[in-house]
């Protein structure tokens, strides 16, 4: 993380090469929201002294407070320079065009970052509270839809970007000095979503109506054919949450129901785990699905497509790029993020409505990304720890920087370099592993805590329970 910092701006990049030589020229707010959280675990756990990690996250934070933003929200944009913090309208790369976006989920894991560096750092405190106070995930939150509950857009553009699809409103302030914005057309809708900390901070805030945690779905709705689309006909009952109705539908996988992720990967599922103690606070509902999803990521890479090694999750394709990698047959989108190179799409069909066409399909090269193992941590420490000595090991995927970004299971290519929203994935769960929770300890406060927990509590995945 430090090689991809840059000294003077304090921000990280948003990637670099496995000889940590050479770092991308772009970065975004989770990748900055990463390095200030990993600061906090590499000073608790000595990597780094205290007046080093004071001063890193010092220095980004005052840059935090000087580059552009969308001052009406106090959003941050998806891509700056790590160099000069400026806001990029021109792809370093290839010099296409960047349409400045805002990001729901981007800026929330920023906010979730400087929620623990207030606390584990009181001498920078005024700082990041200042910085985490002026953002409003009001801005995000549309409160009609889900029939009324309300649900985040996925972000929102302040000039048109081209013939991108958009709908033009403003949920955080009508006055007359704050101009419309252009939303995406599309809802985060799904529950099992790494989007689900901007909804968690949002409530915890009072910008965001506590109903609004249950208007999110759990599987698409079973009856008829109108949603035979999805991966597999789900299973559940409809139960009513403060006033606001859901339907609880899992999906059957290796020999268990659980409720599944869009594309069926890793992060999507527990990266919100590593700040927010869900399975603690929900034990009849993230305290099973956490540990049935990680039971059903090793259940595919162990068992039904037999790589050896398990771990799947958005990560560099260590063939060339970037891909979303997932357990396909575990995400609703019926062609969801893959396992393998090239990518299988297995389908089992809907029943009555939509015939199989590869319910036994022959998997090809595994590709696992490590951060994937390392968000199991809490549920299966010992199918962790010996993942990742094969991975290191016997695929020979580490370098001076640690764990490569992802690794083909077959010929062992791995993807040589280090991404660095991977890597800071793999800092928290370090920390909370070895640190007794710490970066749970210091996101949750009391008042958050009192809002927050009692949502999670009443939630009841599945069909057993009345």
């Amino acid at each position: 993380m430090a090689a991809m910092a840059d000294d003077e701006t304090g921000l990280v990049a948003d990637q670099i090469d496995g000889e940590l030589g050479t770092a991308s020229e772009y970065t975004s707010p989770t990748n900055i929201g990463g390095y200030l959280w990993s600061t906090v675990v590499a000073r608790d756990l000595g990597v780094v002294s205290k007046k080093e990690a004071r001063e890193r996250i010092r220095t980004t934070l005052g840059t935090l407070s000087e580059i552009e933003r969308h001052e009406p929200s106090g959003m941050f944009y998806n891509w700056y320079s790590p160099g000069t913090g400026e806001k990029l309208t021109t792809w370093p790369d290839s010099g296409d065009v960047v349409h400045p976006f805002l990001s729901t989920v981007d800026n929330g894991w920023l906010a979730a970052s400087l929620r623990v560096v207030s606390e584990a750092e009181p001498s920078l405190r005024k700082q990041a509270d200042a910085l985490y106070d002026s953002m409003d995930f009001g801005w995000f939150h549309d409160t009609e839809a889900a029939d009324g509950a309300g649900l985040n857009r996925g972000g929102f553009w302040v000039d048109r970007p081209g013939d991108t699809c958009t709908v033009s409103g403003n949920y955080g302030d009508a006055s007359a000095d704050a101009a419309d914005v252009l939303y995406t057309c599309h809802w985060y809708d799904t529950t099992v979503s790494e989007a689900r900390i901007a909804t968690y901070l949002g409530i915890a805030n009072g910008q965001i109506p506590p109903e609004a945690y249950y208007g999110t779905l759990r599987t698409m709705p079973a009856e008829g054919c109108a949603f035979a689309w999805q991966e597999q006909k789900p299973e559940g009952v409809t139960r009513e949450y403060d006033g606001v109705s859901v339907f609880e539908g899992t999906y059957e996988y290796g020999g268990q129901r659980l409720v599944p992720a869009w594309g069926g990967s890793m992060f999507e599922a527990l990266m919100p785990d590593l700040f927010v103690p869900e399975a603690q606070w929900g034990p009849r509902s993230w305290g099973l699905n956490h540990p049935a999803t990680v039971a059903a990521q090793e259940y595919h890479g162990l068992e039904e497509a037999d790589y050896g090694y398990w771990g799947f999750s958005p990560a560099s394709d260590p063939f060339g790029g970037y891909r979303e990698y997932g357990v396909e047959g575990l995400g609703i989108s019926s062609d969801g993020y893959a396992s393998d190179e090239p990518a299988t799409n297995v389908d089992r069909g809907y029943e009555g409505c939509r015939e199989a066409t590869d319910p036994e399909p022959t998997f090809g090269e595994g590709v696992v990304t490590p951060h994937a193992s390392f968000l199991a941590l809490p549920y299966d420490s010992d199918g962790v720890l010996e993942n990742l000595d094969g991975i290191e090991n016997d695929l020979d995927a580490y370098g001076p920087g640690g764990f490569f970004d992802a690794v083909s299971t077959d010929s062992a290519t791995a993807a040589e370099r280090y991404l660095s929203l991977d890597q800071s994935m793999i800092m928290a769960a370090i920390g909370n592993a070895l640190d007794g929770d710490s970066i749970k300890d210091y996101f949750v406060d009391r008042s958050f805590e009192r809002i927050v927990k009692p949502l999670v509590a009443q939630q009841v995945f599945g069909t057993t329970e009345p």
